[in-house]
């Protein structure tokens, strides 16, 4: 088997058994809206739950229709990584990694929606008055990945227009 493959296999196993695992743990210790200080001032535990998508967008639509549109939303995205995944050439191993890492926080959080109609979400970063939305282990894996992703783009684009300015050989 290739070695994307055993990547994929191997992050979907970890990422999602990680995410899991984590927000099960945080259900069982932690009260809905509460929160444990872990670093005062910048990080608690926080468990939240989120009917809506990426940065509590939609979050009001609890339930029926927008429960059902997050998890078609998901299931079509998961379709297109895979799809993407399954085009990704050899040399491309850093977006291999990076869809296997959408695609692993995708299912994450599409179990969460699932079993709950919204997802756990229990990472809380603040400092002073910013606060960023909380967050859980597959929300971190699909950023990681999305950066990969914008790096790999970037990075494409300047060897393609460096090429393209090198003087011809002759």
């Amino acid at each position: 088997m290739k070695k994307k493959y055993w990547v994929l296999l191997f992050l979907l196993i970890w990422i999602v058994s990680v995410d899991q695992w984590t927000k099960h743990s945080v259900q069982k210790g932690l009260p809905l809206h509460h929160s444990v200080p872990v670093m005062k001032g910048f990080f608690n535990l926080t468990h939240v739950r989120n009917p809506g998508g990426a940065f509590g967008i939609f979050a009001s639509q609890k339930g029926g229709v927008g429960s059902i549109l997050f998890v078609v939303v998901s299931l079509n995205a998961i379709g297109i990584l895979l799809y993407l995944f399954f085009r990704a050439k050899k040399d491309e191993e850093i977006l291999s990694l990076a869809f296997s890492l959408v695609l692993s926080g995708a299912i994450g959080n599409l179990i969460d929606r699932f079993r709950y109609g919204e997802v756990i979400d229990f990472l809380d970063f603040y400092l002073f008055s910013f606060h960023w939305p909380a967050f859980n282990i597959a929300d971190s894996a699909i950023s990681v990945g999305i950066v990969l992703i914008l790096i790999e783009i970037l990075t494409r684009d300047l060897k393609k227009s460096a090429i393209s300015r090198r003087p011809n050989d002759k």
